[in-house]
């Protein structure tokens, strides 16, 4: 588990994918909160 760990945080291509998850993650919070909104103003229409 220590190698996977290492190579995770010590390499570029390991540091390129937790930013890659890191945006997808917050993308999809960004859109779950953008569409609740825009349902709860159709539901006030």
């Amino acid at each position: 588990m220590d190698v996977v760990m290492q190579e995770l945080f010590g390499s570029s291509i390991g540091l390129l994918s937790l930013f890659t998850i890191g945006f997808i993650i917050a993308m999809a919070i960004f859109i779950y909160l953008r569409v609740m909104k825009n349902i709860r103003e159709e539901e006030r229409r």
